[in-house]
């Protein structure tokens, strides 16, 4: 019976309105409400920066609208726990300040969980990372990473993105060989760094795959994916640092969603590979 229970479970969510499948009636979800009433009937507010298709960016169709993975999963979040979800659109290196100003509840949108971030929040994982290498159609300067294959070139990248250290770390190594380290020139959303590619002021630039992989399919005569790259982490939900509260119940609310299968559907819907979603576990900064 449950594993009937559970196709049958399986099939609804691809058929149901997200917010008749995130939440309320999963009897896990409904417990979870119990043991943390302070979430139910509220509104808390999500920051982002919604120039990530894929994960989050404005509805071509309803500018006034915010759709994408994150988005979704916030929503299913929030029904889980008993709230509603606003948003807060800001630059991407304003999302944590952000948070610590309190002028948003928690933060989904794209961002790698590490060490040095987790000074300034509670990170929640739930998701890999693979980056891509977005660069010229038929990769003429032969970029294959972020490597010595950057030395002398201009990468383009956002303010904030845990690309720009590692870029600018290639420069110890491409003085060991004698050749010019690479320049990073930053930009405050993805759509500039494409435009600096594109244009030729930058000569690659390193972001989530889904993300690079966007570009190209606008651009399929100008721009190519060189190679995708597993980065040492992971896509994490932020929270306040001291919220201990609501790190418990996002990343209970998270477990549930992912045994529900509703995160893998979630993935597909918005074109991602399954493999993808992982285990939520916190990130610290020690």
């Amino acid at each position: 019976m449950n594993a009937i229970r559970n196709v049958v479970l399986s099939l609804s969510l691809l058929t149901l309105p997200l917010t008749a499948f995130a939440s309320t009636n999963l009897p896990a979800c409904v417990a979870l409400q119990h043991q943390y009433p302070r979430f139910d009937g509220k509104t808390l507010t999500q920051a982002l920066t919604p120039y990530t298709p894929g994960y989050e960016s404005l509805d071509p169709n309803n500018p006034t609208k915010y759709i994408g993975f994150d988005v979704d999963l916030a929503k299913a979040i929030g029904g889980c726990l008993g709230f509603k979800v606003a948003y807060k659109p800001v630059a991407f290196d304003a999302l944590l300040p952000t948070l610590q100003a309190g002028h948003a509840n928690f933060v989904m949108s794209d961002i790698y969980a590490t060490k040095q971030r987790a000074k300034a929040a509670s990170f929640i994982t739930y998701g890999k990372v693979y980056d891509g290498t977005l660069v010229a159609k038929g990769n003429p300067l032969h970029i294959t990473g972020i490597n010595t294959s950057l030395c002398g070139h201009v990468v383009a990248e956002n303010t904030g993105f845990v690309e720009v250290p590692l870029v600018n770390a290639v420069g110890q190594k491409c003085k060991a060989v004698k050749k010019a380290p690479p320049h990073v020139l930053l930009f405050n959303n993805n759509a500039d760094c494409f435009e600096a590619v594109l244009n030729g002021r930058a000569n690659a630039y390193f972001n989530d795959a889904n993300t690079v992989n966007h570009a190209v399919k606008k651009n399929p005569t100008q721009l190519m994916n060189a190679r995708n790259l597993k980065l040492p982490y992971s896509l994490g939900l932020a929270v306040p640092k001291d919220n201990k509260t609501e790190l418990s119940a996002f990343k209970s609310a998270l477990v549930i969603i992912q045994k529900a299968g509703i995160e893998k559907t979630l993935l597909k819907k918005w074109g991602f590979p399954t493999y993808l979603q992982e285990t939520p576990r916190v990130v610290t900064s020690k």
